[in-house]
């Protein structure tokens, strides 16, 4: 177990976020009606925004609002009802909660209305390689921006889940991502990584990548993980467990990436996950490193 760095975010409006001292939580609030994990059970604006805010009052360093589901299979969502979707819910919260919102989309026009709303970070599953013009974006707001790790599209990516060495291979192309951002305009102490757990990713790719986390400090940048209810989880229990009976499951894989290093989990349970991170801090702590 390596020490976990120290990096202060710099957000829109001259604010920043601390990351490395205590495990940030990012609640995920899915304004969609074919969420793998909750059904739709958020896609009406005002429950969407009374979920956001429990989720800062349960202690949810970031709330990350989405409009479209990126599950394997998923129908593409065009930016119009993306938008119609997720800009009332980030409206709300803006006036509500003091965490930083972030947006989780790929879709320049989406993430330009979603910050201009109040969003200060864009949660980008593609690591800009869906539409290159959100990096514009991201530049002019001066806006964070989580780069994910994936390949292809929803409807194929399992189909480009050939690796040699899973980790070198994403590592490369995160690296890639963070350039195009960088020439962007996108400065270094805005961007964010993200393995991509489950996404282009078969279980043992998902698991190793999970396992050898710590490689991902090679980067120098915050890393976020988001293992929350995801398919691969279940498929080590051997049995067909429901998404939204995966809390336990999502627990383990969370202890796992706070002591490997992440300074930011994605999660859909933030009570019981705040929990979970606060005991994996404390075992950090008390973690001596051999000198």
């Amino acid at each position: 177990m390596q020490p976990r760095r120290r990096f202060t975010l710099s957000l829109p409006g001259g604010r920043n976020l601390v990351l490395g001292d205590r495990t940030v939580i990012m609640g995920v609030v899915n304004v969609t009606p074919d969420s793998f994990s909750d059904g739709g059970e958020r896609f009406d604006p005002a429950t969407a925004i009374e979920a956001g805010m429990r989720m800062a009052e349960q202690g949810a360093g970031i709330i990350d609002v989405g409009g479209e589901s990126t599950r394997p299979g998923a129908a593409i969502v065009d930016e119009a009802e993306e938008r119609r979707r997720v800009i009332p819910v980030i409206e709300g919260l803006a006036g509500r909660v003091t965490v930083p919102i972030s947006v989780d989309t790929y879709k320049a026009a989406t993430a330009d209305a979603a910050l201009a709303a109040g969003a200060s970070l864009v949660n980008d599953i593609s690591g800009l390689r869906y539409e290159a013009e959100l990096a514009d974006v991201v530049a002019r707001r001066g806006a964070a921006i989580v780069l994910m790790h994936t390949r292809g599209r929803s409807r194929d990516m399992y189909q480009q889940a050939s690796y040699g060495d899973v980790v070198s291979e994403v590592l490369d192309e995160l690296r890639e991502s963070m350039a195009f951002a960088a020439g962007a305009g996108v400065a270094k102490d805005r961007i964010l990584v993200d393995p991509g757990l489950g996404f282009a990713k078969e279980a043992p790719h998902s698991f190793e990548a999970l396992a050898r986390l710590d490689e991902f400090s090679e980067l120098g940048r915050p890393i976020v993980v988001g293992p929350s209810r995801k398919s691969f989880l279940a498929r080590a229990l051997g049995a067909r467990v429901a998404a939204s009976q995966r809390d336990w499951a999502t627990a383990a894989a969370v202890t796992a990436a706070v002591l490997a290093g992440a300074h930011i989990v994605r999660v859909h349970a933030v009570e019981e996950m705040l929990q979970v991170t606060r005991v994996a801090d404390e075992i950090r702590r008390y973690h001596r490193v051999d000198s």
